[in-house]
């Protein structure tokens, strides 16, 4: 009796591209909102209460009404499309844990730098540290109600970006605006990543 040739196996799925993301920024500009906005999973975050401790330590003028800090990190997941899949880290905003930057960072291929034109200045160190390290990044402007109506030309000048970086206005309590910002970002990656690939070939 001759056996019927075995069927061939259906291929496995191929496993989704992971990409790590870093959310930066100012004290109070939304992190943690926006990695709550747009995670598929429930977020982690290690938010405390701000306390008398606090007083003359960290920069609250602008965000009097916050009334927690990150003191740690966010962390939340985000499906683009099939296959591509975003980690999300946040990291604190206050000066006195900048120091857990370099730990976040490792393994990231982009970061989001939120903005906040009351407080424009506080997202230059974000700005100066992906800048200083090569890693590709996008600046989203979170729209408060009484923030100002900067044009992107001026936002970029103040920066001083480069005419390649994006500038994305953004709600980050809203997720289809978060969204918008991360997927800013992959395609930003992306061109970077294009040029980079032309850019050896011709040498």
């Amino acid at each position: 009796m001759v056996s019927k040739p075995s069927e061939a196996a259906a291929p496995a799925p191929a496993a989704p591209i992971a990409v790590k993301i870093l959310v930066a920024g100012g004290f109070g500009v939304g992190k943690t909102t926006l990695v709550g906005a747009v995670s598929e999973i429930r977020p982690l975050q290690t938010e405390e209460l701000l306390t008398d401790r606090g007083v003359g330590v960290d920069d609250t003028e602008g965000v009097e009404q916050k009334t927690t800090t990150t003191v740690a990190m966010d962390f939340g997941r985000i499906t683009i499309r099939d296959g591509l899949v975003l980690y999300l880290f946040g990291t604190p905003g206050q000066d006195r844990f900048w120091f857990m930057w370099d730990e976040l960072s490792y393994g990231a291929l982009g970061a989001v730098v939120l903005a906040d034109t009351r407080r424009l200045a506080d997202c230059f160190p974000a700005v100066d540290y992906f800048e200083n390290r090569g890693l590709p990044f996008v600046i989203a402007v979170n729209m408060f109600d009484d923030g100002y109506d900067y044009t992107e030309d001026e936002i970029r000048e103040a920066l001083d970006l480069s005419d390649t970086t994006p500038i994305v206005l953004c709600d980050v309590r809203e997720r289809a605006s978060g969204k918008e910002v991360l997927t800013t970002l992959v395609r930003h990656l992306l061109a970077v990543h294009q040029a980079e690939t032309a850019g050896a070939a011709a040498r």
